[in-house]
């Protein structure tokens, strides 16, 4: 496998597509080659020299998925400095916890909009990401520049903050390469094409598949129009990756469980299966993870001509740990470890980690923090289970168990990805502990009426789960910016303690 560096700089990608950016109307509105990127990204560790910025430093990265963005990354990874994305959806608490020691940010137009609304620029430098590329026939500055480190930091990523002190995780050189060797070995040949990205940069996993593997393999990056809300921050909507799906035609993508969930329900909507999104013969390679994904829909989506590769990680181990890939593919599980991990099941159900792709820390320690014991193995705090032919099984968090007051015990996470298959859900938000009976948050598409969606999900319950874990309250709430900004976290992870005090509590009897 080629490096970054080297495939960036390889004279038989020069010319080809590394960047394309969409317009409104999904035709392309502009294209970078691998030859203006390595350009731009040489431009911008050149004037980060003389400010002073050498080798170790720490640079924030506040910008949109946009060319800037990865102009800005290449930049920070190639030039041996450690790079720390915030993303634009984060309030000024926590990204002045994200930068406290960071001192200099490049940042596209809304990237330095946002650092002036968080009230950091009077501590922190703002660079701006010039988009001025130039034609790539120049010196890109990488070519003499010695390698750095592998045992270096190259990121701190935010985690999720949905309970403690918003923190980050250290990555080194050396796990990414791991990560990103084992990923390639299991890859389809030609995936990573045309890759499109409907997610944050600022999250490690995007990262991963959009950029680096892309460019590892001489592919491409398709990006969204500027304009366009991106999955799972306010304002977008799950039903959104049809119509980009269509109008792209890419070769892989990654999709959060509400788009698999809204590809299912538009394959079903029309019954002419994949080839209402895509042409004969023309299939995506699509992964997901981050929450668990409907086992039905997954079934239904292969049934039509669409497979899902769920997946399963978090940025302690680099991001990925295990992944279906076509050759061992199992709905319901979350694969087989990648050739670089090991896992196992201890005594209290929990999936303990080891890989040569484990972080180096945190910024700040706090009771969430997720401990690696003397042995090497990383704690993960997620139950699990392994199957005789090595395939894993998320239950949940250990620490999110329901246990109701007959004493049922029941993973939350199961039941709302269940929930989310019913047509007017696009999030579901469970709750139970202590209580005679379950109760779900259902967040809706706008202008469902409550009580349509709530019979619609009592049926769907009582057809596809059990009877331990079928609600028996209903809370409708209709999707908005404001909802989400308050009650989900930037990777669209709830905030469960919020909502059960402000909407579980006290239900008024017409809502349940």
């Amino acid at each position: 496998m080629k490096s970054i560096r080297q495939n960036l700089l390889a004279t038989e990608y020069r010319d080809n597509v590394l960047v394309e950016r969409l317009a409104p109307d999904g035709t392309t509105a502009e294209t970078f080659t691998y030859a203006q990127l390595a350009h731009w990204s040489g431009e911008i560790r050149r004037a980060l020299a003389t400010r002073g910025v050498t080798e170790g430093a720490r640079v924030g990265v506040v910008a949109g998925n946009g060319p800037e963005w990865v102009a800005a990354d290449l930049a920070l990874l190639l030039g041996g400095l450690e790079e720390v994305p915030v993303p634009l959806a984060f309030s000024g608490e926590q990204a002045a916890s994200l930068l406290h020691e960071v001192r200099l940010c490049l940042a596209d137009e809304a990237g330095a909009r946002k650092l002036a609304e968080w009230g950091l620029t009077e501590t922190i430098t703002v660079v701006p990401i010039d988009s001025h590329q130039g034609d790539g026939r120049g010196d890109a500055g990488w070519e003499d520049l010695p390698l750095p480190s592998d045992e270096r930091i190259i990121k701190i990523i935010h985690t999720s903050g949905t309970t403690g002190a918003h923190k980050g995780v250290k990555i080194r050189a050396k796990a990414l390469e791991a990560l990103l060797a084992s990923l390639n070995a299991v890859s389809p040949n030609g995936v990573y094409a045309r890759y499109l990205s409907l997610v944050p940069f600022s999250l490690l996993i995007e990262q991963v598949t959009a950029v680096y593997l892309p460019i590892i393999s001489g592919g491409r990056m398709v990006l969204l129009p500027d304009s366009t809300a991106l999955l799972g921050t306010a304002g977008s909507r799950a039903d959104d990756v049809v119509t980009w799906m269509r109008a792209v035609r890419p070769t892989a993508a990654v999709l959060p469980p509400a788009a698999v969930s809204a590809l299912d329900k538009a394959v079903r909507g029309d019954g002419a299966g994949a080839e209402s999104i895509f042409s004969k013969g023309q299939r995506p390679f699509l992964m997901a993870g981050g929450a668990p994904v409907d086992v039905e829909a997954q079934l239904r989506l292969d049934a039509a001509g669409l497979r899902v590769h769920e997946g399963y990680g978090l940025s302690e181990n680099s991001s990925v740990v295990s992944w279906n890939t076509p050759e061992h593919w199992r709905p319901g599980t979350v694969g087989k470890p990648l050739p670089h991990c090991r896992v196992r099941v201890s005594e209290d159900g929990e999936l303990p980690v080891k890989s040569t792709s484990l972080f180096a820390g945190y910024t700040v320690e706090d009771p969430t923090s997720r401990p690696v014991d003397a042995e090497g193995w990383l704690h993960t705090g997620d139950r699990a289970e392994i199957d005789k032919d090595g395939y894993i099984r998320i239950l949940g968090r250990l620490k999110n168990v329901i246990i109701t007051s007959h004493g049922r015990n029941v993973s939350p996470e199961w039941v709302e990805g269940n929930l989310r298959s019913c047509s007017s859900v696009i999030d579901a938000v469970v709750f139970g502990d202590g209580m005679e009976h379950l109760a779900a948050v259902l967040v809706t598409t706008d202008g469902v009426d409550p009580e349509t969606a709530r019979k619609q999900a009592r049926e769907h319950a009582e057809d596809h789960l059990a009877e331990t874990d079928r609600p028996e309250t209903f809370i409708v709430v209709p999707d908005s910016r404001a909802f989400r900004d308050k009650y989900f976290t930037v990777t669209g992870r709830p905030r469960r303690q919020l909502i059960f005090d402000d909407l579980v509590g006290a239900v008024p009897a017409h809502l349940s």
